[in-house]
């Protein structure tokens, strides 16, 4: 990754290719994700002394928040996690405590940077594999197994048994040489993929099951696990499977052997610190609840508990203490029935920059049908080319499509850009079904076909029964 191309405008310009609108909170998220490239390169003294400024998104769903943070973690290609706040419980009340989204972030580091040194060894892991499907297929007999098995043979005419096959045990261990680049040259020219062999492979035993229930034992957990599986050793199992199977996961196995443990958890954690993006959504279902009994009760407690991991903590891990001060911290709520004023003013504080997400209108349905990359009209189109059946949209039926979809909002609840799912399948449904039997045909889709397919549905007084 080239941090020093992504400039706040190239950031939005990458965004408008997935998301619709939306430009100021765009704005915000590529200014907040600049300032972490400037700050990375000034002296370390001030990079301590700068921190991330933190981003509270306000808005209804379906509008992109999430889309925002989960196409920037792509594009930057930086450790992120998407977390719901209504997951976390106040210590001492059974469920997750805080310190958990911190622990997964750190896991996602692991991964990304496994997957990359898994690249940066494949070409050797793969030679290192292809050996052990070749000694599968062909093992080499040992020549010192016979004198390995009574040495004192040699006092009793043992030695000379030996000279007497030695020239036997030549002509086959050559027979075997050949049988060996024989087999070499067919999987290099991949023409024994699906021959099945025997392998040994690492007998990937299911974790031991640890206590459960317990308020904030998530570490605890953690620990048991790390301990039980160090104490038992690998396990290799015989497994029979094709050469094309055996050449994926002996590969895997043996990429795992080239890379540095240490070095993958030290950049991972590295990366947790400085490069990590934790996204809570539902922000705003931990907002006010005053009550001090019922479901409600751990509300501010929540609040209490996120306060210092935003604020800038140390959070122990199995790869190490990671500190949260540098984490970019984005939180997402509608806020309709609370509101930002009722979080605790220390965790206000924290989210210096707010952003509103503006609801969609009629013609921001009708975008988001046509301008996205992926959109579902190009979805949907995918997916009928696997039957080799042709769709084709006019322009007039996207628009009644969005019509529609901005009607049913309006007059039910306001789920945003979701309700388009629901349109889609409403009136592509008979296509689907009948799809394997309109191979090779076209079906062209028009604002008569979208009406007939939904204005019945839209007229009808109990709507909530049939589209939610």
């Amino acid at each position: 990754m080239d941090e020093l191309t992504w400039t706040p405008k190239r950031i939005v310009e990458e965004l408008d290719r997935y998301i619709v609108g939306q430009g100021d909170a765009k704005r915000a998220v590529a200014i907040a994700l600049r300032h972490r490239w400037q700050r990375s390169q000034l002296d370390p003294e001030w990079q301590e002394d700068i921190t991330p400024k933190n981003i509270l998104m306000i808005g209804p769903t379906g509008v992109g928040k999430t889309e925002v943070a989960r196409r920037l973690s792509k594009l930057l290609k930086v450790p992120f996690i998407k977390i719901e706040a209504t997951k976390f419980t106040e210590v001492g009340y059974v469920g997750r405590d805080v310190d958990a989204m911190i622990r997964d972030l750190v896991e996602t580091a692991v991964r990304m940077v496994k997957e990359e040194r898994t690249v940066s060894v494949e070409d050797r892991a793969a030679r290192l594999a292809e050996d052990r499907i070749v000694d599968a297929m062909a093992p080499l007999t040992r020549d010192d197994q016979s004198a390995s098995k009574n040495p004192f043979e040699v006092l009793f005419g043992g030695a000379s048994r030996d000279s007497q096959s030695s020239q036997i045990d030549q002509e086959e261990r050559r027979r075997i040489e050949e049988e060996r680049r024989r087999i070499r040259d067919q999987l290099r020219d991949r023409t024994m993929e699906q021959e099945l062999i025997e392998v040994d492979v690492e007998d990937q035993a299911p974790a031991l099951p640890m206590m459960g229930g317990m308020p904030g034992n998530d570490e605890m957990q953690m620990n048991l696990g790390e301990m039980f599986q160090g104490l038992i050793p690998r396990r290799t199992k015989r497994r029979k499977m094709t050469v094309a199977e055996a050449r994926k996961v002996l590969t895997q196995e043996e990429a795992q052997k080239l890379i540095d443990g240490d070095e993958v958890n030290a950049e991972a954690v590295w990366r947790a610190e400085q490069q990590g993006i934790v996204f809570i959504d539902e922000f705003d279902k931990i907002a006010g609840g005053d009550s001090s009994h019922g479901p409600d009760v751990s509300r501010e407690g929540v609040q209490r508990d996120i306060l210092p991991i935003v604020e800038g903590s140390t959070v122990n891990t199995k790869y190490g203490p990671v500190r949260t001060d540098h984490i970019l911290f984005i939180a997402a709520g509608a806020f309709h029935v609370s509101k930002p004023s009722d979080l605790i003013p220390e965790l206000q504080g924290r989210f210096p920059i707010r952003v509103e997400f503006d609801a969609l209108t009629e013609q921001d349905f009708y975008r988001i049908l046509t301008e996205p990359r992926h959109s579902l009209i190009h979805q949907y189109r995918a997916l009928m080319r696997a039957e080799e059946v042709t769709l084709e949209f006019d322009d007039d039926s996207i628009l009644a499509m969005a019509h529609y979809a901005d009607q049913v909002n309006r007059d039910t609840e306001n789920i945003g850009a979701r309700r388009l799912h629901t349109i889609l399948e409403r009136v592509l449904e008979e296509v689907s079904f009948n799809a394997p039997e309109l191979s090779g045909q076209t079906i062209p889709i028009t604002k008569q076909y979208v009406d007939q397919r939904l204005s019945k549905i839209a007229e009808s007084i109990d709507i909530n029964r049939y589209i939610l």
